[in-house]
């Protein structure tokens, strides 16, 4: 019983305590960092699913660190948003993890695998401690711990580009987090406190203070530029397009949905919808924000020659989704808000991992180079199919789900208008999808010249040999994704009931 109270610290002791081990292990033999990080993170699912039952089943937990009671201590709640986003972090990070080995083995050069498992573990550690600590400040210290970390990463493979592109991520994401720090010492000096649930009873008494109105104005800026909301993505598409393909996922499919988790926590938690929406015209500000996000996002992703880059800005498009259900306040868009960072996670890691099967067996990251794929990967191009249509909001498929409750919300707000900017996102998603699907599946005449391919990393050419599919190892996590993607699509019961439940704690 004693060990199970101390589950909502463990679930950041034990990674980043395994954090220091495995580069010390890692000398010892090359396969026990994937083991201990596959390992260590199915753990921690397993504790997130312990966390939300036990929050479905009793309400809120409360974990008070040192045994100091908040305000003045550290306080670690979990209550029904909080739990569902550990669950959908701590299971990407174990599907991600045992997809990783192959795909690393390649991209990274022999003497930094170690390094890279090790990194990992730091940048999960960093997104959970976001989540799971009802501590303001601490927010901001696991948000430093999980970016640093991610920098690291972008920088680990063998691309030149990575480095550029892990220094423009460093810049922004440092004045993204002195903005936030900005914000919450304007909050601290109004309120005298940073635990989130005392702030929540503080602050409505302080909504007129120009204190509080600066503070808000600093954390929207900061949380904008880290969950790369249009138009301050900037860092994002050469971060996904020039990281390892591993690196690609596990940051498409957590970090930003974490970040959107920061502005429901703060902007629509601390804050209250109430203030966001009578005392400043914030909320009206993010309709339009998210909007454009829609839009531009998809519009870019159409342009894009490069698979990594289109998947990039078709993400900046899916955030402009969660931010657009969560600003518009009513229940209905909120719950679409909410199971949209699931489905995003399922739908982007899946769609990233294809993209790393495929330069595992065949180095090609160009969009042109994929003619003809689907009869030499045929489940890879399964997969990607499967979650393109995802991305195109296709009923029976996750991503239909969470567009179809913003819709409905935005008809419940009479906004009417927001209904065309939704469709035109998944009309726009369709032509870049369908492009990629007509291009693997119904391909003009092939070239005669041969063929250049990697298997592994050894370069192959003969023009008469067929790809192959990727290493179970990779293809099996990727079609585990895919088959959520229809699951919950077909059957999303289970993750509504903890949106809306959620949904409602936000907005009452």
């Amino acid at each position: 019983m004693k060990f199970i109270q101390e589950l909502p610290v463990l679930i950041i002791v034990i990674p980043l305590i395994f954090a220091l081990i495995i580069p010390l292990v890692g000398r010892l033999n090359r396969l026990l960092p994937w083991i201990i990080a596959s390992t260590i993170t199915f753990f921690c699912f397993l504790i997130s699913i312990s966390l939300l039952i036990t929050v479905l089943d009793t309400g809120k937990i409360s974990y008070w660190l040192g045994g100091w009671e908040p305000p003045l201590g550290i306080e670690y709640a979990i209550d029904y948003l909080n739990a569902f986003v550990l669950v959908v972090v701590s299971f990407i990070a174990f599907i991600v993890s045992l997809y990783s080995k192959k795909s690393i083995e390649m991209e990274i050069d022999e003497d930094k695998q170690s390094a890279f498992y090790s990194i990992y573990m730091l940048f999960i550690t960093g997104l959970m401690g976001i989540v799971i600590t009802g501590d303001i400040f601490n927010i901001y210290v696991f948000l430093e711990i999980s970016s640093l970390a991610g920098y690291a990463l972008i920088a680990i493979g063998r691309k030149r580009e990575a480095l550029v592109a892990s220094f423009n991520y460093l810049i922004l994401g440092t004045i993204a987090a002195t903005f936030i720090l900005i914000g919450i010492g304007y909050i601290y000096m109004a309120t005298g406190t940073l635990n989130i649930a005392d702030l929540q009873e503080r602050l409505p008494a302080l909504f007129h203070s120009k204190m509080v109105l600066v503070a808000l104005a600093f954390f929207t800026v900061g949380i904008s530029l880290k969950l790369a909301l249009f138009p301050l993505h900037a860092w994002l598409p050469g971060a996904y397009t020039h990281a390892p393909s591993v690196v690609s996922c596990i940051m498409a499919a957590t970090a930003t949905k974490v970040g959107v988790y920061v502005m429901l926590r703060i902007i629509f938690g601390v804050f209250k919808i109430e203030f966001d929406i009578h005392f400043i015209p914030i909320a009206n500000i993010l309709i339009v924000v998210s909007s454009m996000a829609i839009i531009a996002g998809s519009a870019l992703a159409i342009a894009q020659t490069n698979l990594k880059r289109m998947l990039a800005y078709s993400s900046i498009g899916q955030i402009g989704y969660i931010v657009l259900g969560a600003v518009l306040a009513n229940q209905l868009a909120m719950t679409g808000s909410i199971i949209h960072i699931l489905n995003h996670a399922l739908m982007k890691g899946a769609l990233f991992m294809v993209v790393g099967c495929i330069v595992y067996k065949t180095g090609i990251e160009d969009i042109s180079g994929l003619r003809g794929m689907g009869k030499k990967m045929p489940f890879t191009m399964a997969v990607f199919t499967i979650a393109g249509l995802s991305m195109m909001g296709v009923p029976l498929t996750v991503g239909f789900v969470s567009k179809w409750y913003i819709a409905i919300g935005a008809l419940n707000a009479d906004m009417w208008y927001l209904i065309p900017v939704i469709i035109t996102g998944s009309l726009l998603a369709a032509v870049y999808v369908w492009r990629i699907i007509a291009n693997i599946y119904f391909p003009e005449e092939l070239p005669k010249h041969a063929l250049q391919y990697t298997d592994g990393g050894a370069e192959i050419t003969d023009h008469k040999s067929q790809y192959s599919e990727a290493p179970w190892s990779m293809l099996g996590p990727t079609i585990a994704l895919a088959v959520l993607c229809i699951y919950f699509g077909i059957s999303a019961t289970a993750p509504l009931y903890i949106a809306e439940k959620a949904a409602v704690m936000l907005l009452h």
